[in-house]
């Protein structure tokens, strides 16, 4: 994921969202540097894991430009052209297509 989503970076933003109550901002941000991730992350707030029905760690969730979910899967699953295929959807959702 990492390696592909540089090229679609100006077309959509893609977070990584914390799971941790107990993680902030800063350490997330620090993980983020560490292993060189090139998205940004922030820390779910209020009840958005609960709408999102986030029960695991590592989910993965593709919102479209309308809020429509076009993406979930748990962890560990998503290969290269999975992603691609995931960020090209995203990519066409936020340039309106």
């Amino acid at each position: 994921m990492k390696e592909i989503y540089p090229e679609f970076a100006d077309d959509f933003t893609f977070y990584a969202v914390g799971t941790d109550p107990s993680e902030r901002l800063d350490k997330l941000e620090a993980y983020r540097e560490q292993e060189g991730h090139p998205w940004l992350v922030a820390e779910a707030t209020g009840t958005m894991l609960k709408d999102l029905k986030v029960l695991v760690q590592s989910t993965k969730i593709g919102l479209d430009s309308q809020g429509v979910i076009i993406y979930r899967d748990g962890y560990g699953q998503g290969d290269e052209e999975t992603w691609r295929q995931v960020f090209q959807e995203l990519a066409a959702s936020a340039a309106g297509g």
